[in-house]
């Protein structure tokens, strides 16, 4: 889609958007330059004012949806991979999930809750104001955020409230800007307080202007692309490495009801920096870079029922 057919649609794009949301809201980190992440203060707040961007070309959505795992195992290896049930396949962490979860005991289910998947949207946005990182202003990124800005985005096409007028906020002209909010409240980031402004044009709606931006958004399609996941067999023998296999495979579950003293396997992985090690030891396997600890970044209640119902 080119810009112009973009500009000749943008009266259908509202009710294209909503028909989009409910088919795909149910759907590898590729760390670069291309990533937008806000910048907090020494508190652990931020504010950022951005704006949401339209789909490219023909992407049915301006934004896409993936799933993924980030543990620590037993035996200190991390598994950090995206999870097959993005797209709807079976996926090795899912299974032994499913196992744990339909074992009996609450310590197998705390197991599995340690393990769950993240749930991540990805966007383009125009950052019109990073008071964390002013050299951001005026570029275009891709931007991954969890379940309560995708609320606040759900919120805005499809009000709950007659007051409320519908609008897209993924439009050129007739979105508006997003007043990034969110404050450290128990060791989690929280995105309450987010909102968006009255809907305007954005950028005084110049042509000129907006088809540079236009020009600049990204691709989104890698985080959904299934040849840009590992295969199931290559993620089982990572996750092997990562939980031993008896937790891995399943072969222990079947006495686990009977075990009084939880065996060392089926101990809560841990999400912790691993302890300094002497210069003579070996060095350790150097830990990936967590994600900000979020307080909208997962699906795990649905998640879960679903485990309750396999």
């Amino acid at each position: 889609m080119s810009f112009e057919a973009l500009k000749k649609n943008r009266e259908n794009s509202l009710a294209k958007l909503v028909a989009a949301s409910d088919s795909l809201n149910t759907k590898k980190s590729y760390g670069d330059d291309t990533e937008w992440k806000p910048t907090a203060d020494k508190a652990g707040n931020g504010y950022v004012v951005l704006r949401f961007l339209p789909e490219k070309g023909d992407d049915i959505a301006p934004h896409v949806t993936y799933y993924s795992h980030f543990f620590k195992g037993q035996t200190g290896r991390w598994y950090v991979e995206n999870s097959r049930t993005t797209f709807g396949e079976p996926d090795p962490v899912s299974e032994m999930n499913s196992r744990l979860w339909n074992a009996g005991p609450e310590s197998d289910k705390e197991l599995a809750r340690s393990m769950k998947r993240k749930k991540q949207h990805v966007a383009n946005v125009y950052i019109i104001n990073d008071t964390g990182n002013p050299d951001n202003n005026g570029k275009v990124f891709k931007y991954k955020f969890g379940a309560k800005i995708m609320a606040k985005i759900d919120d805005a096409l499809k009000p709950q409230f007659e007051d409320e007028q519908a609008f897209d906020p993924f439009n050129f002209w007739s979105g508006a800007d997003f007043k990034l909010k969110f404050r450290n409240v128990d060791g989690q980031r929280n995105y309450d307080l987010s909102s968006f402004d009255t809907p305007s044009e954005f950028l005084g709606g110049d042509d000129g202007a907006l088809e540079e931006v236009y020009n600049q958004l990204h691709d989104l399609s890698v985080y959904i692309e299934p040849k840009n996941y590992k295969s199931y067999d290559e993620l089982k023998r990572k996750l092997v490495e990562v939980v031993g296999p008896e937790l891995a495979l399943g072969e222990s579950m079947a006495g686990v009801q009977s075990i009084t003293e939880p065996a060392p396997v089926y101990e809560k992985p841990k999400v912790a920096e691993a302890p300094p090690v002497s210069e003579s030891a070996p060095t350790p396997e150097p830990a990936p870079s967590a994600p900000a600890a979020d307080d909208d970044d997962d699906d795990s209640l649905s998640y879960f029922a679903k485990l309750a119902q396999s």
